[in-house]
């Protein structure tokens, strides 16, 4: 795949394209959820006994501190039943995409992106897994953070205040690389480039779904003059 992204033309180089916008639009609750390591029997020891101390780090400006663990849990609630299911389905398809394996030159890439898939739903489920057990267990130690809420939006509404608000989003694109330099996560850029992107474009779509048609003046006169002309049923009974 690297050597491909070294391409300036040719069919690689549209695979990387299509690839790289493929793996773009996988859901970044999905990359979120999978970067959690599966729950063994070692780490469980190591978290029951205090080992390990687990912390949810999340700007105290912005989340109200109650709620905290009740998003979180949500979060890996939520799309659990959607990874079962896509797993299976990425299973199913994966015989299907022998006939391609035997063409020559190119790789069998749908059957490597949908074993990805299937690894990456697999993940995903089992991320979320090992953060219910953590909660239930109650393990993990709230920590509002002073560092996030000065990079994120200042005058920025709280997702309390948020409820009776049109949505915006509190982080930007141009904020991204400062975010990520501050928190000493480089890896994190990519990451948060993506989910913004994702978040924008279904706040574009909402708002698109939610624009209503308003009638021309024109248009309701004439609508108007329609209902004038239809003899109302009770009208008609005394008439006749």
């Amino acid at each position: 795949w690297a050597e491909y992204e070294k391409k300036e033309s040719g069919w690689q180089r549209k695979l990387v394209d299509y690839g790289n916008h493929a793996f773009r639009r996988i859901p970044y609750e999905e990359w979120g959820l999978k970067s959690i390591p599966p729950l063994s029997k070692r780490r469980r020891a190591e978290e029951l006994g205090g080992q390990d101390d687990v912390e949810l780090v999340f700007p105290g400006a912005t989340i109200p501190a109650h709620r905290a663990q009740s998003i979180l849990k949500t979060l890996v609630t939520e799309r659990e039943s959607l990874h079962r299911k896509r797993l299976m389905l990425s299973f199913v398809a994966m015989p299907f995409t022998a006939p391609v394996a035997i063409l020559p030159v190119i790789p069998n890439i749908p059957f490597f992106y949908l074993a990805y898939r299937a690894w990456s739903h697999w993940r995903a489920i089992s991320g979320g897994k090992h953060v219910q057990w953590l909660l239930e267990n109650r393990l993990i130690k709230d920590k509002p953070s002073e560092t996030l809420d000065h990079l994120y939006i200042k005058d920025g509404p709280t997702i309390s205040d948020s409820l009776d608000v049109k949505e915006q989003i509190l982080l930007t694109q141009r904020q991204v690389r400062n975010f990520s330099n501050t928190l000493n996560i480089p890896e994190l850029e990519v990451e948060l480039e993506r989910a913004i992107w994702q978040v924008e474009q279904a706040l574009q779509k909402g708002e698109e779904a939610a624009k209503v048609h308003v009638p021309s003046p024109s248009e309701k006169s004439k609508h108007d003059g329609k209902e004038k002309d239809v003899p109302d049923a009770g009208e008609k009974e005394k008439k006749e």
